[in-house]
């Protein structure tokens, strides 16, 4: 197979009736995938698209959006993947600032011209574009500062990163995906649908993800492994006790997006035998650049090995490389490397220095050579001159067994700059006071380390991709 775009054909030619994609309502052997393909590829080049044009998609998880992706590749254009959940306004921000032609949707959705069940309705053989390195996505970042950015990733990208991912997991024929992730982010699409099809697996798109009932699904589906956010595992974990699940199925999950606690790794293989396999990556590295392996030794608290095909490397503000054990910020080199940013060049040439992404987060390598994570420079507290890793303070909460979830933000102090202050949820039917957390900080951190508040919340505020708002924490730290 020379591109990515040749798939649906490959594996419709290879085993016709063999298992492709399936969601809650559709089942797909891999020639239906094709055909399925064909026939929105069909459709969207009767309402004009071509060669290096843009194709926005409005959807939740289902089958169609997978369609969407390779049908617009087939036709050398590249797909931006829209949150169904952002604002009117925010949907049509992203349609208007990735220049996409045609919006594929539900009718009524803001800026959507071309209605999602029309897809299936083919308007004849069309012919594919000639399979070259095309841009294959425009994937847009939580916009925690200001108006989200396009990543621009093209299909060089995705191919160095999918061969990384299926070496890294070992993927092969037998593996099945369940999709528990958006697919407007890159890690559903990368970890959860390309790898796993590319290596001749199958993936299973679940709906609406439930915490109640996720392993009935995981038993009934048998997937072989699945990608998830540290808050899904949090809620997998906080499931009252009740009869043992059969996730027999599974030889590993992975946990990306943000680290997560070791004590939280722990709770979720001790109650359900499944191993964690925790990595680290961004959109703007195409995905994933560290990853615990499979085979060999997992070391909850860091998130892994270097994957090979990439560099990734510690690198001090003036620039320099510095040597194992000592902190500085994350900076990675490869094929998986995004183009830039869409219109942004000032914003790429500062994030993308001589071919090295600076990924705007503090880590070290310990004497293994397994990455850690301490925190991201612009959530560093500066507390009287000392600085303070939100993180670690984090780490200090969660070792008490009372502590469900915990996110530590700074806020201004008229005396000190900043100082730190903590929102924590308790764990189910746990009872503990805000008192009780801060004797357990002063005896687990350094004096000007411990919370100056310490908040109990019910739930934490969440960006669309699941990763704790601290931008809102912040502003609901001030008013304390």
């Amino acid at each position: 197979m020379r591109h990515i775009a040749e798939l649906p054909e490959v594996r419709a030619t290879a085993d016709p009736h063999g298992p492709a994609l399936a969601d809650d309502s559709t089942t797909l052997s891999n020639a239906q995938f094709h055909a399925r393909v064909e026939a929105a590829a069909s459709i969207l080049h009767r309402a004009g698209v071509r060669a290096d044009d843009v194709v926005a998609v409005v959807l939740p998880n289902r089958v169609e959006l997978v369609v969407v992706l390779f049908a617009a590749w087939r036709l050398g254009a590249a797909v931006t993947p829209v949150n169904p959940g952002l604002t009117d306004d925010d949907i049509r921000y992203q349609i208007e600032d990735s220049g996409a032609g045609v919006v594929i949707g539900e009718p009524g959705r803001a800026g959507v011209t071309l209605a999602v069940d029309d897809l299936a309705r083919s308007a004849g053989p069309v012919a594919a574009a000639a399979p070259v390195d095309n841009l294959a996505l425009i994937i847009y970042t939580s916009g925690t500062t200001g108006r989200p950015k396009g990543v621009l990733l093209g299909h060089e990208n995705l191919a160095a990163m999918c061969t990384m991912i299926i070496g890294a997991l070992g993927l092969d024929a037998s593996d099945h995906s369940l999709l528990i992730l958006p697919l407007f982010h890159v890690n559903g699409i990368v970890v959860s649908v390309l790898s796993p099809l590319l290596a001749g697996g199958r993936t299973t798109i679940a709906g609406k993800f439930s915490a109640s009932g996720f392993f009935d699904a995981v038993a009934r589906i048998r997937p072989t492994y699945f990608s998830a956010v540290p808050a899904i595992y949090a809620m997998l974990v906080a499931q009252p006790e009740g009869e043992h699940p059969d996730a027999s199925s599974l030889r590993l999950a992975i946990c990306g997006a943000a680290p997560t606690p070791a004590e939280l790794i722990d709770r979720f293989q001790q109650r359900y035998g499944v191993p964690i396999v925790e990595g680290y990556g961004l959109s703007e590295g195409t995905c994933a650049s560290t990853l615990n392996p499979v085979a060999g030794q997992r070391k909850p608290g860091t998130v892994g090995l270097p994957l090979p095909g990439q560099a990734v490397a510690i690198m001090d503000p003036d620039g320099a490389l510095v040597a194992p054990g000592e902190p500085g910020e994350v900076v990675v080199r490869g094929p998986n490397v995004m183009r830039g940013y869409l219109g942004k060049p000032a914003e790429t040439a500062a994030t993308v220095v001589d071919g090295w992404l600076h990924t705007g987060d503090v880590g070290y390598f310990d004497t293994d050579g397994y990455l850690v994570l301490v925190d991201r420079i612009k959530d560093m507290i500066i507390r009287g001159g000392e600085n303070l890793y939100p993180k670690e303070i984090e780490n200090a909460l969660y070792r008490h067994p009372a502590v469900h979830e915990a996110a530590v933000v700074g806020v201004p102090d008229a005396v000190l700059g900043e100082v730190p202050v903590a929102h924590v949820v308790a764990a189910p039917r746990a009872r503990i006071t805000a008192a009780e957390l801060t004797e357990h900080c002063r005896a687990e951190l350094a004096a000007f380390k411990v919370p100056v508040a310490i908040l109990l919340t019910a739930e934490m505020p969440r960006n669309p991709v699941g990763k704790i708002d601290k931008k809102q924490l912040r502003a609901l730290a001030t008013h304390v």
